[in-house]
C-alpha cells in the first residue's frame, strides 16, 4: 500500500490483448486479479492489440499497440509496405513515450518468446524489443511474467527475442523447457523461476459428475498450419489436421456421443464450420466462448476433452476433466506431463483418427483416477502461483521507496532484492 503522500504506482500491461485470442486475454485477467488483490492502489493501463475490447471488458484505459492498423495483414502493395515501414519508426517513439509514463510494465503470460506458430521478426518480436529497450533506457521495470519460450530457427527473430529477455528487469516462465530455451539462446536464467501458467490462477467452476452413460465430449479445434518453420508445407499440415480431426469427431458421433466444438481464437471459426459441414449431425454443436471462463464452463460440463490450443488444454485441466492433447508444440506436452497426463498427447501434425480414438478410450477408462490426479495437481499449481505473485511483488513493488531506485543486474536481468522471494518459490517448486 502507498502512504497518503506517495503517488500510486503506475502499471502498464503489454501484449496482443483484446485481439481475439482467449488465452492472451485470460492471462491479462489473471494479472489484473493479482494487482487488484495485492496492489489495489495501482493505476493500470494497457498498450495492446485490441484497445477497444480491453477497455470495454476490463475497465482499464488502453492504447493501440501499433500506429499502422494493417500491421498483421500481409503487405503486397507499395502503399501498404511503406505504411508498415513508417509504422516501425513511429512505434519506436510511441512505445518509448508510453513506457516512460510507468513505474512498471508487465507482459502477462503468452508465448511471447517463441515462434511455434508463424511469426515474422518485424511483427511482435520487434514490438517486444522496443518495449524492453524502452524500459531499460527510462528506468521503468519491464517484467515478463509466466511467459512461454521455445527454440527459434530464424536468426533475426531469435536475436530480438534474446535481447528482449536480457533487457527485461524480471523474467519467469510457465514451464522448465521455456527457461531452457532462453538459456540456450544465451540468456542468463540462473535467477529465473518457473511457475504454472497464469490462467491456473483464474477461478474455475466445479466439474460435473461423470454421466452414468457416455456423455458430452468437448473437442477444441484450431486453424492449425504448422509453425514458423513449416511455411512451405502449411496447407498440407492443415489438411491432414482437419481431415484427422473430422474423422475423429465423426467416430464419436457414430458411437452416439454429443460433441461440443471449442475454439480459442477468432481465426479458428472456419475450422468449426468445416467440421460441422462435413459431419452434418445434430449431435455436433459449436460453443461461442468469449473468455477462458466460458471455456471452463464448457469443459466442466464434459465427460472428457480433446483439444489443440494450449489454453483450451489449460481450461480443461484447470476444471479437472480428463484431457487429451492434440499437441502442436512441446509446451503442450510439458503441460500435460506436469498435470499427470503425459501419456495422452497426440501429434497435431499427424492426426491419426484410429490411434486418437484408441487413446481417447484409454483416457475415459481411467477417468476416475485421472480426475483425482488433477485435483492434486491443481492444488500444487495454486500454491506455486501464490509464490509467483509473492516473488513478483517483491521484485516490482518494493515496500519502501520508489520502484525505480534499484537497477536490475545487467547480466541476470533481476533486481537484487528478490533473492528471498525466489528462494521461497524454489522450495515450492521442489516440493511435489
Amino acid at each position: 500500500m502507498t502512504s497518503a503522500d506517495e503517488a500510486p504506482v503506475r502499471v502498464g500491461v503489454f501484449g496482443l490483448l483484446g485481439s481475439g485470442n482467449l488465452g492472451n486475454d485470460g492471462s491479462l485477467e489473471a494479472l489484473l486479479g493479482y494487482l487488484r488483490a495485492r496492489r489495489p492502489e495501482a493505476v493500470v493501463d494497457a498498450l495492446c492489440g485490441g484497445p477497444e475490447v480491453v477497455e470495454a471488458r476490463y475497465g482499464i484505459p488502453a492504447t493501440r499497440l501499433h500506429w499502422y492498423r494493417g500491421e498483421y495483414r500481409t503487405a503486397s502493395r507499395a502503399g501498404a509496405i511503406a505504411g508498415k515501414g513508417l509504422g516501425k519508426i513511429v512505434d519506436a517513439f510511441r512505445t518509448a513515450a508510453w513506457v516512460r509514463r510507468h513505474d512498471v510494465v508487465i507482459v502477462p503470460g503468452m508465448g511471447v518468446l517463441e515462434a511455434t506458430l508463424p511469426l515474422r521478426p518485424w511483427g511482435f518480436p520487434y514490438a517486444l524489443f522496443l518495449l524492453c529497450a524502452s524500459g531499460r533506457l527510462s528506468g521503468a521495470r519491464v517484467a515478463l511474467v509466466g511467459v512461454g519460450a521455445a527454440p527459434i530457427a530464424n536468426r533475426s527473430t531469435r536475436a530480438l527475442v534474446r535481447w528482449s529477455a536480457r533487457l527485461a528487469a524480471y523474467r519467469s516462465y510457465r514451464d522448465a523447457q521455456s527457461r531452457d530455451a532462453m538459456r540456450a539462446m544465451g540468456v542468463d536464467t540462473s535467477r529465473d523461476e518457473v511457475h504454472p501458467d497464469l490462467a491456473f490462477a483464474l477461478p474455475a467452476p466445479p466439474a460435473a459428475e461423470p454421466s452414468p452413460t457416455p456423455g458430452r465430449v468437448c473437442v477444441g479445434v484450431m486453424d492449425f498450419h504448422g509453425g514458423d518453420d513449416d511455411r512451405d508445407r502449411a496447407e498440407e499440415i492443415h489438411r491432414r489436421y482437419l481431415d484427422g480431426t473430422t474423422r475423429f469427431v465423426r467416430a464419436l458421433v457414430e458411437d452416439g456421443r454429443p460433441v461440443r466444438l471449442l475454439t480459442g481464437d477468432a481465426c479458428d471459426a472456419p475450422v468449426v464450420t468445416a467440421i460441422l459441414d462435413a459431419v452434418d449431425s445434430p449431435l455436433v454443436t459449436a460453443a461461442e466462448a468469449a473468455s477462458l471462463a466460458d471455456l471452463m464452463k464448457e469443459t466442466a460440463a464434459a465427460d472428457a476433452v480433446v483439444a489443440t490450443r494450449y489454453h483450451n488444454l489449460v481450461c480443461a485441466l484447470r476444471v479437472g476433466v480428463p484431457t487429451l492433447a492434440l499437441s502442436y508444440a512441446a509446451k503442450s506436452d510439458a503441460l500435460m506431463a506436469e498435470m499427470g497426463l503425459g501419456a495422452y498427447c497426440h501429434p497435431a501434425r499427424e492426426v491419426d483418427a484410429d490411434r486418437l480414438l484408441e487413446q481417447f478410450r484409454s483416457l475415459e477408462g481411467r477417468s476416475a483416477e485421472l480426475r483425482q490426479t488433477l485435483v492434486e495437481r491443481n492444488r500444487a499449481a495454486a500454491r506455486r502461483l501464490d509464490d509467483q505473485f509473492t516473488a513478483l511483488t517483491a521484485a516490482l513493488f518494493p515496500s519502501t521507496g520508489s520502484t525505480r531506485h534499484t537497477d536490475p543486474d545487467p547480466d541476470t536481468g533481476h533486481a537484487p532484492d528478490t533473492d528471498h522471494a525466489r528462494a521461497q518459490a524454489r522450495t515450492r517448486q521442489e516440493t511435489p
